[in-house]
């Protein structure tokens, strides 16, 4: 069946499956509400679907409409990539390449991989945000980004995941703290200190694997503060706010009057994964999976 759906339909669409208010989508795309609800029926009609109920001034997506709205956006984002790469190419370029990574991955691992991959590809562009585990999932499967670097060891279905790196946990302690390389044993040292952790919504998998060592050493620990970021949890224990334990890469992190202690006598590791969605169709997606 050929429908006569056009892309300006589907940016219709998505401004009401976004506002679920009819007037306001209208004045976010510059066009009269009667003429958006002119184009709504269209779409419902040339389908055979209904999309929106609406109750008393309120709009709700149908079940058709939840599932057009999702598929839509992948696709129209897809669409505008590709667009986005002709330009690229138009200009020189090979194209675009979006990466996703937690802090920790930028200490050593997406600079060496930047150098080795721009060294036989001078003519690519890369545009690189620090996102959180979670959000990197959520971008990777609307194509957001093209490649994610997290602190997860299972994701979605839909998503490809590899190992990169496996390192040891470190402590994070005050400069002049009581406890350093030459007096530390073990953990237990350290049951009645406060710590400050990466909060559970970071990758609850690597909270889970923190809370393991914790267990092993006999103690729950003190949690005082929880955040996602590594500057914060430096600039805390810093200023004697608690301590921490970061995987190793962030050890390289300078600039902040703290020590760090290999926690290399311990089973547990953490991992860094490279996340990528295997129906993206970047054409650069082939080159940087190879040389990973």
């Amino acid at each position: 069946m050929s429908y006569q759906i056009e892309i300006r339909h589907i940016r219709y669409f998505l401004a009401v499956a976004e506002e679920l208010h009819f007037r306001k989508a209208a004045e976010k795309l510059f066009i009269s509400q009667p003429g958006l609800s002119r184009q709504i029926k269209f779409i419902e009609e040339e389908l055979d679907v209904v999309l929106f109920e609406r109750h008393n001034r309120k709009v709700i997506l149908t079940k058709v409409g939840e599932y057009l709205k999702e598929e839509f956006t992948k696709q129209l984002r897809s669409f505008n990539n590709t667009l986005d790469n002709a330009k690229l190419f138009q200009k020189g370029k090979k194209g675009e390449l979006k990466i996703g990574y937690v802090g920790s991955a930028m200490q050593k691992v997406i600079p060496n991989l930047l150098l080795n991959f721009e060294q036989y590809n001078p003519d690519i562009v890369f545009n690189l945000k620090e996102i959180d585990n979670q959000k990197q999932i959520e971008d990777l499967s609307s194509f957001s980004i093209d490649i994610g670097f997290v602190r997860l060891e299972r994701v979605p279905r839909n998503l490809e995941i590899k190992t990169i790196l496996k390192e040891n946990f470190c402590l994070v302690l005050p400069e002049k703290y009581h406890i350093n390389s030459k007096n530390f044993e073990n953990l237990s040292q350290l049951k009645s200190a406060s710590f400050i952790l990466f909060d559970a919504n970071y990758s609850a998998s690597y909270y889970e694997k923190v809370m393991q060592i914790f267990d092993d050493c006999g103690f729950s620990p003190l949690v005082s503060h929880n955040t996602i970021h590594s500057s914060s949890i430096f600039k805390l224990v810093e200023n004697n706010l608690g301590i921490s334990i970061v995987p190793k890469s962030l050890a390289k992190k300078r600039g902040y009057h703290i020590q760090f202690i290999e926690l290399d006598m311990i089973p547990q590791k953490t991992t860094l994964s490279l996340v990528w969605n295997s129906k993206n169709n970047n054409p650069i997606m082939n080159d940087i999976l190879n040389l990973l």
